[in-house]
Order: structure tokens, then C-alpha cells, then sequence
């Protein structure tokens, strides 16, 4: 079997073992729900309800205003307890609508399109796309009607569906793949329908043999799985493309530069949902693993369940817990304060117990180049990270710092233990206010 796969990359310990063979469960519903009206990418949402209203599963609570934006939805049926700015797992507060559960559950969905992408019209998919708040479920959170909306002059003739799951830990698509094909199959050529491509592919790592061999013997007709070597980060867009297709995104370019759309897993099945059952992205799954949790696995969350409460789904925390992250440990976002809620792009919470390591100083670059030997898009880490403990800011522009995907294998494979990643997100800050300064 041809592997395909791309130069660079690193093989850290994947972990999956903890939670990939554990069924999805879904949670009694939780009693209070915290719903951020800032979920995805763009303009954030005006709210839509005021307090003590009642409300029910599936209602729109927050009005998406601008094109870069998108709706947000009642995860649960109950009342409106208050809308305030709450903590957001992304660091800052945001207006967020607070929602005390009622128990029933009951639903206010969308009229059901049908289940044949093939009779219906790909603006009415793509407007029910917009309608539902689908976003990028990889971690991405970009909406996705934007996304299936290139202009004219960028024809799409491939869609990949992103099934790689590279992140060491997390195993919430492995599940979907495994539970829901048919719903993941659908989904898919529903997107395909919306942007009349010609090729549509799954790419999965090598080390899902159960989800290849499941997707492979579905009746899925003009859909390829085609299998990838287990490396990180290999589900990284830009990655993913180059090795499924062998075509390059250009510096400061998009996968619709070359043609291509990427869509993760979980948003091809919310998808299938919407369009099929009328169901708004109102809950995902969610792997709530790491050795510093009891009893690991995934789990169908509502929007809004506060981490502290996910984590007790897996039996709550062992031994003294050093980090919490929403994400896997490579990309994902050390969190503070366990009392943030699951949002749309929450894959997975990690628990890890506290080490040595987390305190570990780092020393100045030793010119090893193991960064650059690493890292996937051949940049510089280590020039970088030098010119930003310089503040050269705009001299980092001259490395194609705005290339760097941060993936964080610089800093993974880095022998000083050097904060590399975190020194080239700083200098993209700094970039940014030093552009909106010239704008001024």
C-alpha cells in the first residue's frame, strides 16, 4: 500500500491507546450551560434572546451579522438565567448567554432538506450550511459556508476530507469514523455537491487501520480513502494537501489557490445533520483523555458544559494536575480555569499530571538546526525566535513568519528547550498592531 505522507514532521508518542477504543458516550445533560456568542472565526453574534426567556434545543440564541460569521444556537431546551461576559477558553471574556436546562430536552430544529445531495441546490445546501453555524470542527472554527464559497475565478476540484487526526491523544474523529460512516460519507458529498468538485478523497493515518478498513468497505461510489503515514502534522492543511495531491499552497496563499477545500471529520457529520435532520451544531464529541484523568474517552458534549464538568464524564482528575488543554498538547491551549465551557472547536480536553518538565528553563539556541529539519513549510524556527528576543519584529517578515502553521514541532524537537512557537505567535501579534498602527 503507497503511504503518502510529506517532508519534515516529527513522530512524538501518540497516546491514542487511552481513549480510541472507547465508545462514544453520551452524558446525562447538564444543568447550567455557558454559550460564548464568539465561537468561530470572524464577527462575533448579537444575542437573540434576553434574560428569563424560555428557550428550546436548537433555537438561535446569537445573530451571525457579518459574511465572516456565524450563528449560535440553544444546545438545550430551559430559560435564559442571564447574558454577561464569561471566561472563554481562547483567554479573554466574551458575551455569553447562560442557559439553566429544564431536564426535557426539547428541540426546535430546522426543516429536514432530504438525504440526496445529488436533488438539491448546492446555495441551498451552503445556506443551510450557514443557517446551522457549522464551523470547522478541527480546531479551526472558521464558518464553513465561507469556506465552500470561493470566488469565480477559483475553481475547487478537489475536496479532502480530513481524517488524519494527527494530534497525539485526541481520538474524537477516529470514533466518528468508526460510528457514524454513512453520516460521514453523506456529509462529505454534500460538500462535494456544494462545490462541484470532481474528486473527492478521505485521507486517514496509517495508524486507523480499523476507521480505512471500515470507510473502504462502505458503499461510498466516487469517494477514495486514501491512507497517509502516521506523522505529525500530517492533518495540517497545507500538509495534507501536498501529500494527497502533490500540489504546493503558495507562501501567503489557500488551499483554493490549488483548487483544493479541506474539511475536518466532525464537520462533514454535523453537516449530514443539518442538511438531513435540521439539527444546528448544538454538541460535538469531545476525548477527554491524559494520565491525569480516571477513566478516558469520548463523549457527545453539549456547547456550553463547563470543562470541569466534561472531566467528570471520564471519572475527574488523578494525582496533582499540572496542565489542562483544550486540544492535544502540540496545538492545543493550556487553560487556566476549569470552569470554561466546550465550545464548537473544543476536540478534546487534555489532563496531564504535573512534572519536572513543565518548569524546565530553556537556554540560548544552540544552532543545531533540528528546527528547521522539522519543521513542515522550510522555514527557520530558530532565526526566528532569535529575531523576536530581539524585537526585530518586522525583520521576522523577511523569514515568512506568516507561513509558520504553528504546529509547534520546532518546539517539540528543540534539545534547549527553547519556547520557539510561542516566540513566533508573539512576533505575529506584534506584526499585527504594528499594521494597525500604520492604518491609523
Amino acid at each position: 500500500m503507497r503511504l503518502f505522507t510529506f517532508r519534515g514532521g516529527i513522530h512524538p508518542p501518540y497516546q491514542k491507546e487511552l481513549a480510541m477504543e472507547r465508545e462514544t458516550v453520551r452524558p446525562d445533560l447538564p444543568k447550567t450551560v455557558t454559550v460564548p456568542l464568539a465561537q468561530h472565526i470572524g464577527a462575533p453574534c448579537t444575542p437573540a434572546v434576553e434574560n428569563g426567556a424560555p428557550v428550546k434545543a436548537g433555537q438561535v440564541i446569537g445573530e451571525a451579522k457579518g459574511f465572516v460569521s456565524s450563528p449560535v444556537h440553544a444546545p438545550l431546551s430551559g430559560k435564559v438565567k442571564k447574558i454577561e461576559r464569561a471566561l472563554h477558553p481562547l483567554g479573554q471574556k466574551v458575551l455569553s448567554v447562560i442557559i439553566e436546562s429544564d431536564g426535557s430536552d426539547e428541540h426546535e430544529y430546522m426543516k429536514p432538506l432530504g438525504d440526496d445531495p445529488e436533488k438539491m441546490e448546492p446555495s441551498a445546501l451552503n445556506e443551510r450550511v450557514l443557517q446551522a453555524g457549522i464551523v470547522g470542527m478541527g480546531g479551526a472554527t472558521f464558518p464553513a459556508h465561507v469556506k465552500f464559497s470561493p470566488p469565480k475565478d477559483k475553481p475547487i476540484d478537489t475536496l479532502i476530507i480530513n481524517g488524519c487526526e494527527c494530534e497525539p491523544y485526541l481520538t474524537a474523529d477516529y470514533r466518528l469514523m468508526l460510528e457514524r460512516t454513512d453520516d460521514l460519507i453523506l456529509g462529505a458529498r454534500m460538500i462535494g455537491r456544494i462545490l462541484n468538485v470532481k474528486r473527492i478523497i478521505i485521507g486517514i493515518e496509517k495508524n486507523k487501520p480499523a476507521a480505512v478498513e471500515k470507510l473502504e468497505a462502505a458503499d461510498a461510489p466516487g469517494i477514495e480513502t486514501l491512507v497517509t503515514e502516521t506523522k505529525y502534522p500530517e492533518g495540517a492543511e497545507k500538509m495534507l494537501i501536498r501529500a494527497l495531491t502533490d500540489r504546493e499552497v503558495p507562501s501567503g496563499g489557500l488551499p483554493m489557490d490549488v483548487g483544493v477545500v479541506v474539511s475536518n471529520v466532525g464537520t462533514a457529520v454535523a453537516i449530514c445533520e443539518a442538511v438531513r435532520d435540521g439539527k444546528p451544531l448544538i454538541e460535538r464529541v469531545v476525548t477527554v483523555t491524559g494520565d491525569g484523568v480516571r477513566d478516558p474517552g469520548n463523549f457527545m458534549v453539549k456547547i456550553g458544559t463547563s470543562f470541569e464538568e466534561v472531566i467528570g464524564y471520564a471519572g475527574g482528575t488523578v494525582g496533582e494536575t499540572g496542565k489542562v488543554v483544550m486540544g492535544g498538547p502540540m496545538m492545543g491551549l493550556a487553560q487556566q480555569n476549569t470552569g470554561v465551557p466546550v465550545i464548537k472547536g473544543t476536540s478534546g480536553i487534555l489532563v496531564l499530571k504535573k512534572t519536572a518538565d513543565m518548569t524546565q528553563e530553556h537556554m540560548p539556541c544552540i544552532k543545531c538546526s533540528f528546527c528547521v529539519q522539522a519543521c513542515p513549510v522550510h522555514l527557520m524556527p530558530s532565526t526566528l525566535s532569535i529575531i523576536a528576543e530581539a524585537e526585530k519584529w518586522e525583520r521576522a517578515l523577511d523569514y515568512g513568519v506568516n507561513d509558520c502553521i504553528e504546529c509547534g514541532c520546532c518546539t517539540y524537537v528543540c534539545p534547549a528547550k527553547r519556547p520557539i512557537v510561542q516566540l513566533i505567535k508573539t512576533t505575529k501579534v506584534k506584526l499585527r498592531e504594528i499594521q494597525g498602527r500604520k492604518k491609523e
